[in-house]
């Protein structure tokens, strides 16, 4: 599902901005853009999204931002690391025979050296201003991703309406094709000029019998209006539903294949087409749903 949201805290004079987007995949895909300072909060920012969101492919981009009152002394010397670099480059001098002492310019450029404010910051220490950011992002994101769910859930009731529409229709046309096979069977008879005394024979009742067993398709169609029963269960949940709508989607695809095989009718045959047709469509949303 689609949808965006952002948020924003501040903490001892800096500003941190959270910023959600997510479009749709079936399973959930986390994209976290972070400030060299935050590394370490990975994988908490990642717990937190997975409490909120089962399914989509979604971006974080987290912003430190320095207030004016950080910028007059925002610098800081790292003595230790300065000595510890002089040590190693003079001892490099002597092993590649290169002439000249280890200047101050040498270590002002070394990585490290200088350190801002949030370079000496811990990450830890930014954690509960991100947590506060990153909550009110996916609140926002959150709403967004539920007025587009309302508007799916109403296309899904549509499509499975029609379905339910022509699953109804096979089932009350079903015991008469059997029948009609039987009478199709007298009149090819009776065009072939056999008897019709011995039309009623007991290999037409045979023939007839084997015709009945093999199309018979009350197992399918009972099982399909068991999916449609568990479609109407997911609507009363507030658990991510849409892993089941891919696997009620899956199986109603194979009861309906089994259908369209074994009918040897043309009403049932145009009936399945329809149930396929709008069977494409639910799958093609489902695959958009929480």
């Amino acid at each position: 599902m689609t949808g965006y949201g952002r948020g924003d805290a501040a903490q001892n004079g800096f500003k941190i901005t959270v910023e959600l987007s997510s479009v749709n995949r079936k399973q959930a895909e986390i994209s976290v853009n972070l400030p060299r300072e935050m590394e370490m909060l990975e994988a908490q920012i990642r717990d937190l999204i997975h409490h909120f969101i089962a399914r989509g492919r979604m971006t974080v981009r987290v912003t430190l931002h320095a207030g004016a009152s950080k910028l007059a002394a925002r610098m800081h010397l790292n003595v230790p690391l300065a000595k510890a670099y002089a040590r190693e480059l003079v001892k490099l001098a002597k092993q590649l025979h290169l002439p000249g002492p280890v200047t101050l310019d040498h270590l002002a450029r070394a990585p490290g050296v200088f350190q801002t404010d949030q370079e000496l910051a811990v990450e830890e220490d930014f954690w509960p201003s991100v947590e506060r950011a990153l909550r009110k992002a996916l609140a926002g994101m959150v709403r967004m991703r539920e007025r587009e769910g309302s508007h799916l859930h109403q296309d899904l009731l549509h499509r499975i309406k029609i379905m339910r529409r022509a699953v109804s229709k096979i089932k009350k046309h079903a015991p008469s094709v059997a029948e009609r096979y039987r009478q199709q069977l007298i009149e090819r008879a009776k065009t072939a000029g056999i008897e019709a005394a011995g039309i009623e024979d007991e290999r037409l009742l045979k023939e007839v019998v084997y015709f009945a067993d093999r199309s018979d398709i009350t197992e399918e169609l009972t099982r399909l209006e068991s999916h449609f029963k568990q479609f109407d269960e997911c609507q009363s949940t507030r658990e991510p539903v849409g892993r089941m709508l891919d696997f009620l989607a899956q199986e109603m695809n194979r009861e309906v294949n089994t259908i369209g095989s074994k009918a040897n009718d043309s009403l049932i045959s145009r009936e399945v087409v329809t149930i396929k047709a709008e069977l494409e469509k639910f799958r093609e949303q489902a695959q958009n749903v929480e």
